[in-house]
């Protein structure tokens, strides 16, 4: 049943991405199997004009080995980190693997604009924002309890320096490498005057 809904959710998405397409035409025949170890392995193939994605043991042209949250951190910003950290286990052809990636990236759904095909877009909307709202609220929460306790170790216990003080003993220091660097230019351009070398 998962594997039959992720295949409609990325086919859903190829009539909208023109790249999308030509990929899924590259990779025509072509086949990614990604490997939880213990909990499960799924194949991905492409006939060219759709994926299939199936729970198989069936050999593939590369596989993925690794965990969920390794695996999902592909499609993050630096998949490359990943990888090199080992969380993520590449075997087989690489540039196949990030051509799939690729097309995943482009074929990864809208969950708002298929919350919508359940609801409505108006609600969708809303539920949208309501969720945004939450996932901000614990990274403003850890931004919050950072800078209080920067501020209690700077301020209370003295074991931090305070930021703006931290910032003008830093200007200080510019100011005082300055006037020196422009003394040394001045006793340079001295001497040369009074023709000692």
């Amino acid at each position: 049943m998962l594997t039959g809904t992720l295949e409609q959710l990325a086919n859903r998405g190829l009539p909208r991405s023109v790249r999308a397409r030509a990929l899924c035409a590259e990779l025509a025949g072509r086949s990614l199997a990604v490997e939880v170890p213990g909990l499960t392995r799924l194949r991905v193939t492409s006939n060219g004009v759709t994926l299939g994605i199936a729970r198989s043991d069936a050999p593939a042209d590369t596989t993925l080995t690794g965990g969920v949250l390794a695996l999902w951190g592909l499609a993050g910003d630096s998949p490359e980190a990943v990888v090199q950290r080992g969380d993520v286990v590449i075997s087989g052809d690489t540039h196949l693997a990030e051509q799939f990636r690729e097309l995943g990236r482009l074929l990864r759904p809208d969950p708002e604009e298929e919350l919508a095909l359940l609801v409505g877009d108006v609600a969708a909307h809303r539920l949208g924002r309501v969720a945004r709202a939450a996932l901000r609220l614990p990274r403003r929460a850890a931004g919050t309890a950072f800078v209080n306790l920067a501020e209690y170790l700077g301020h209370e216990r003295g074991d931090l320096v305070p930021r703006r003080e931290g910032e003008q003993f830093l200007r200080g220091v510019d100011t005082l490498r300055e006037d020196v660097d422009r003394a040394a230019a001045r006793l340079e351009l001295l001497a040369r005057r009074r023709g000692v070398p």
